[in-house]
């Protein structure tokens, strides 16, 4: 699996999806692949565009992609069309991931209800 960016079998389930291809009005873009790496990397990192390594492109370029991109409903178009065949390989919860709350464990369970007080100095 590729750390850095999408692995062949991911690029190739979106690559039609992407706006530039050869069958496009206007210019092909040759470089989707790097540039959906790149919008990854920042997502996935959580770092400013301007902290984009170098290797991406020039930040500032790739910023103004994804604006245009997303004003266009580029993304939205690919999540509704990603969300049709949901990969649920990382879907997987068992008793090493889920907690029960501290106060949960040893007290007396269910809800008891108790006379008020007050009616009883009444």
């Amino acid at each position: 699996m590729n750390r850095k960016g999408l692995a062949n079998g991911q690029w190739d389930r979106i690559k039609d999806l992407l706006p530039g291809k050869a069958t496009d009005r206007g210019v092909t873009a040759r470089d989707n692949r790097l540039f959906v790496d790149a919008v990854l990397w920042i997502v996935r990192t959580g770092y400013p565009w301007r902290d984009l390594p170098p290797g991406f492109g020039a930040w500032n370029s790739v910023y103004v992609r994804f604006s245009r991109w997303a004003k266009k409903g580029v993304w939205e178009s690919l999540f509704k069309a990603l969300a049709d065949d949901p990969d649920c390989e990382y879907l997987i919860i068992d008793s090493t991931i889920v907690r029960e709350h501290q106060h949960a464990a040893g007290a007396k369970g269910g809800l008891e209800i108790r006379p008020s007080d007050a009616r009883a100095a009444v």
